[in-house]
Parts: structure tokens; sequence; C-alpha cells
């Protein structure tokens, strides 16, 4: 009975202060943004292979309405 309370008592402060030391490497300072927003960072590298990749999804989402452009989801702009 005293090692299962020991041992709920350990989890708790163990939960506790893990908890508390999370939300402080969470946080992204403002001289760290500028590094985080370099074109590295990006999705894809290529803008030309983003550009057909977009196209080619908006164009068969007609529901979507084509992704900004002219025309609507069939691809004709």
């Amino acid at each position: 009975m005293i090692m299962k309370t020991l041992l709920i008592a350990f989890s708790v402060i163990g939960l506790v202060s893990l908890n508390s030391c999370s939300e402080s490497l969470v946080r992204v300072k403002q001289y760290q943004r500028g590094s985080l927003a370099r074109p590295v960072m990006a999705e894809s590298l290529d803008p030309l292979h983003t550009a057909m990749t977009e196209h080619a999804y908006f164009s068969r989402e007609g529901s979507f309405g084509g992704g900004g452009v002219g025309g609507g989801g069939c691809g004709c702009n």
C-alpha cells in the first residue's frame, strides 16, 4: 500500500515538473523567428514545382474555386 502511494506521489511530482518545463521550450524568441522563416525551411524549395502542383490540385477541386485564379474549378482560366 505504501509503495503504491509513493509511486503515485512521484508520478505526480514528475508530471508537474515536466509540465512546468515544457512551456519554456515551446516559445520561439523574437530573434529566432528570422531563421525559421528562411526559404530553406519552406515545404517546397522549387517554386515552379509548387505552382504546377497547386494548379493541378485546384483544377481538380471544382468546389474550391480554382485557388484564386480566374475561371472555375474546371481548369479554364
